[in-house]
């Protein structure tokens, strides 16, 4: 039996809100007794004193993608792994948006063999809702749940045809799957790299409007409403979307909501320049929007924050901005970023975690995302003070397409442990 004692941690538990001092036991890779500092125990085993600094359930990033199969020379599962390692992320929910997508059986125990064999963290695989996202055919659902699938999701690609949608969101209520949808009227948002108003106008660049993620939001509802199928939406981006989803929270559809960090931390203004590497999808709003997204985030209404993690080699970002592909980094600073949140007063650190750990994991089913006697090892210990200078280079992931190169950043990762076994970093 392998025994563990953190001391002296501030300990953040999103479950209860609380943000104190105290010790934490793990034996076996699962976290066994804590308790305050006025109660330690004694010794037992390997004793880490965490010298006050923070010790939070792990990250659970939900729509991270690995470039594998397809495009190994942006991404692989060692790297993603080893990045992910280094942002205090424990578990990673993919994407199924590579070359080929991740649509048969076959495929998705194809990944899953290199994430158990080369990453060092958890690896859970979503796949993909229609034959190669095409929004044409429906996936084999039943026989990718069968092989593992967590999710079901067609990413950034829009099925159109409603009639497909419906089919597909029939059959996965059937099975009690989880499926991701992408909020955006496909007509509108294609093509666009900027979000309408004057400095779209400004820069010239070619735009849509804020409308585009609301329709495509209330279209998404009216399909869930019609199917009851289990749902969540990847970004919420813009004020317009919020009155709807707190409608369909309210009118009780089993619905949650996600943003990147990338909404919830930049606007539009950081575009300029033409800086391809702040080129996401959808693109970055206008700051009213985030700051309206961050209140959703703190009151509830909005329940998860992700990276999506989505690598981009020199060649396909030193491009001029409309012919650049979409897509950041995010792994490794997934947790100094939305630590911007809480250093702003916009967020306490258990209420960053629940967002961050907690609520993933409860839409997944998973156990993990908690600091209680049953739960798994998986913690990140950090100092929310710590300051850096990041710097894109030292990353761990292939790809270097960061919008923080050279920022200013507040919070490091001290070490990370999954099932309690270090994975990165010591004391």
């Amino acid at each position: 039996m392998t025994q563990m004692l953190f001391t002296n941690a501030r300990l953040i538990d999103p479950e209860t809100g609380s943000d104190s001092l105290g010790w934490l036991r793990v034996e076996n890779g699962v976290i066994t007794a804590r308790g305050s500092a006025s109660d330690m125990p004694q010794d037992t085993g390997t004793t880490i004193d965490c010298h006050g600094k923070c010790l939070a359930p792990g990250i659970v990033d939900l729509g991270v993608k690995v470039c594998e199969p397809g495009e190994r020379h942006k991404e692989s599962y060692a790297s993603a792994g080893r990045a992910a390692a280094a942002g205090g992320v424990t578990t990673m929910i993919t994407r199924p948006d590579t070359t080929p997508a991740i649509d048969t059986p076959e495929a998705l125990e194809f990944v899953a063999r290199r994430a158990q064999a080369d990453a060092p963290v958890n690896v859970l695989h979503m796949a993909a809702l229609t034959k190669a996202r095409e929004g044409r055919e429906m996936a084999e659902i039943g026989f990718l749940m069968d092989a593992g699938a967590v999710a079901f999701t067609d990413c950034d690609h829009v099925t159109a045809n409603t009639k497909v949608l419906t089919r597909a969101l029939s059959y996965a209520k059937s099975l009690g799957a989880l499926v991701l949808l992408h909020p955006q009227e496909p007509g509108l948002s294609t093509g666009a790299v900027a979000t309408s108003g004057k400095f779209a106008s400004l820069y010239g660049l070619p735009a849509v409007s804020p409308m585009a993620e609301r329709m495509g939001l209330d279209r998404d509802i009216t399909m869930i409403e019609m199917t009851g199928v289990r749902a969540h939406f990847d970004q919420i981006t813009t004020a317009r979307a919020l009155p709807a989803l707190e409608r369909a929270k309210r009118n009780g559809l089993d619905v949650t909501a996600g943003v990147s960090i990338h909404h919830l931390t930049l606007n539009e203004m950081d575009v300029a320049g033409y800086r391809t590497f702040f080129k996401v999808k959808p693109p970055l709003r206008a700051e009213d929007d985030r700051l309206a997204v961050v209140a959703a985030l703190r009151d509830g209404l909005i329940d998860v924050i992700s990276s999506m993690h989505t690598p981009q080699d020199e060649e396909s970002k030193r491009l001029p901005f409309e012919e650049a592909a979409s897509g950041a980094v995010a792994l490794e600073t997934l947790l100094p970023a939305a630590l911007r949140l809480v250093h702003s007063g916009d967020l306490s650190l258990p209420g960053l975690f629940a967002a961050l750990s907690l609520n993933p994991a409860k839409r997944l089913g998973l156990t993990a995302g908690r600091l209680v006697p049953g739960a798994p090892a998986d913690l990140v210990l950090f100092d929310p003070d710590a300051p850096l200078v990041l710097d894109r280079a030292k990353l761990q992931s292939k790809s270097k397409n960061t919008p923080f190169d050279g920022a200013r950043l507040q919070g490091k990762v001290l070490a990370t442990y999954v099932g309690g076994t270090c994975v990165y970093g010591e004391l």
